[in-house]
């Protein structure tokens, strides 16, 4: 049966492969516009780049060790404080989801249209790059609300975030056995 840590750490994998993409597609902006032909067309053939492609590089790399941090957590069970509790995985979402819904809405100004220019390579990159920062966008805000619900459900934002023990175990039935109660998550 599956359990709420395999789709977490589905979910961060998919987030991990969404990043890694973006990752590519705005190296590849960067060398487009840093190493520009002296005859290209565009800004005049001067090297130049733009500022939020540089935010979604650091963004796509920051969500590439997040996202391999948490599946380490959660995989090997660890236990490292606070450091490995829900409140800090939701910071980390929070930080996380902050900096893609603005380098997707930036950019989304800048190139949300650009269906005059599909014949060129560089405007389906930065189409497919828009795509790409609002499916990581999504995808943080799908990992923020499953991480919400379970340590709601479950009162367990200052536990562990690989959720593999039982903190009420400690209370006794009538028997003297301990209970166990199941983590919920709805």
């Amino acid at each position: 049966m599956a359990s709420i840590n395999g789709l977490r750490v589905g979910l961060y994998v998919v987030l991990w492969l969404f990043s890694a993409v973006l990752l590519g597609l705005t190296a590849t902006r960067l060398h487009y516009t840093l190493f520009l032909p002296p005859f290209d067309p565009l800004n005049n053939g001067q090297p130049f780049y733009d500022p939020i492609v540089a935010e979604l590089v650091v963004t796509s790399i920051l969500a590439l060790f997040w996202s391999s941090y948490i599946i380490h957590i959660i995989h090997r069970s660890y236990d490292y404080g606070r450091f490995s509790s829900f409140a800090f995985e939701l910071f980390g979402l929070i930080a996380l989801f902050v900096m893609f819904i603005v380098g997707a809405a930036i950019s989304s100004t800048f190139w949300g249209n650009l269906f005059w220019c599909h014949t060129y390579w560089q405007c389906r990159v930065l189409t497919v790059m828009v795509a790409f920062a609002w499916m990581c966008c999504i995808m943080t805000l799908v990992l923020m609300i499953v991480n919400i619900l379970f340590a709601v459900a479950n009162s367990a934002f200052f536990h562990p975030l690989h959720g593999r023990y039982d903190p009420h175990a400690s209370y006794y039935n009538n028997r003297g056995e301990p209970k166990r109660r199941r983590w919920r998550f709805w």
